[in-house]
């Protein structure tokens, strides 16, 4: 019994942690086994390639699906919470690993469902550390939910502006001209909102023609409207993270929001431009 939990207790050290140097190689060699089943991925994806070795590949590919299987099972047997494992970001990448593999065995299309193997890259982040990184996404985090009514306000109006764009284009141009529906110049006015332009449906009309300008000035005038959003709650967020600090004089550690001055000794908070903070 006590062998067994100590070869547990191995397990889980060198699957779990990369502190050790067992633990660093299984993860290493684990991100070259991934990188090698996205290659195989790839390269069965081109015509000439699958038409000469697609038997070669799929028995590769299989000995993929079976390696990240035992991989996911060993994780399992070794997680001291087996269920928190599961359900964990991470587990739920390693089980979305295996699975395209199981399905490409009864329908071939689903193999290139493989390539969501990729997201196990993430795991470089843990054997190089560089965890610290992730810490920075913290701020786009916070910018997205500060900015998320703004967004949703936004794409409300611009959904309302296609709508009606388009449905006056359907109006003016009709379907002699390509317009066949209102859902078609829906497509047509977010496409030219945009400033995207595919040019496979035109106004051939002069009144079309104007409205159609109308939405590509529209276009250029709105589209930085999200990005000056984004920015304005991201700086935001990053302030915030700084007010967070220890005055340097008496140690206060939180500010109210746009403070230059700690509101409890008067200390400078931030250091003027040229100043060393």
């Amino acid at each position: 019994m006590d062998s067994n939990i100590s070869r547990r207790e191995q397990l889980r050290i060198i699957i779990f942690h990369t502190d050790t140097p067992a633990g660093r190689r299984f993860d290493q060699t684990l991100l070259a086994v991934i990188l090698c089943s996205l290659i195989v991925v790839i390269l069965d994806s081109i015509p000439a390639i699958h038409a000469n070795y697609a038997d070669l590949l799929a028995y590769i590919e299989w000995g993929f699906t079976a390696v990240f299987l035992a991989e996911y099972i060993l994780r399992l047997y070794s997680s001291p919470r087996p269920l928190q494992y599961a359900f964990s970001f991470y587990g739920l990448v390693d089980l979305l690993a295996i699975v395209p593999g199981i399905l490409a065995i009864y329908y071939s299309d689903a193999q290139y469902l493989l390539i969501v193997r990729i997201v196990r890259m993430l795991r470089i982040f843990r054997v190089l550390k560089l965890s610290p990184y992730l810490k920075q996404a913290n701020y786009l985090l916070a910018a997205l939910r500060g900015s998320k009514q703004k967004i949703i306000v936004f794409l409300a109006s611009v959904s309302t502006l296609v709508i009606v764009f388009g449905t006056l284009m359907y109006v003016i141009e009709g379907p002699e001209h390509g317009f066949t529906s209102i859902p078609t110049g829906i497509y047509w006015a977010i496409v030219t909102l945009t400033t995207v332009g595919f040019g496979d449906i035109v106004p051939k009309t002069p009144l079309g023609q104007i409205l159609s300008s109308l939405v590509m000035i529209t276009g250029y005038s709105i589209i930085a409207v999200p990005t000056g959003i984004f920015t304005a709650e991201l700086a935001n967020a990053m302030r915030g993270e700084q007010l967070q600090h220890d005055c340097p004089v008496c140690a206060k550690n939180t500010h109210e929001h746009g403070a230059a001055f700690c509101s409890r000794c008067g200390n400078q908070l931030f250091p003027r431009v040229g100043e060393k903070a």
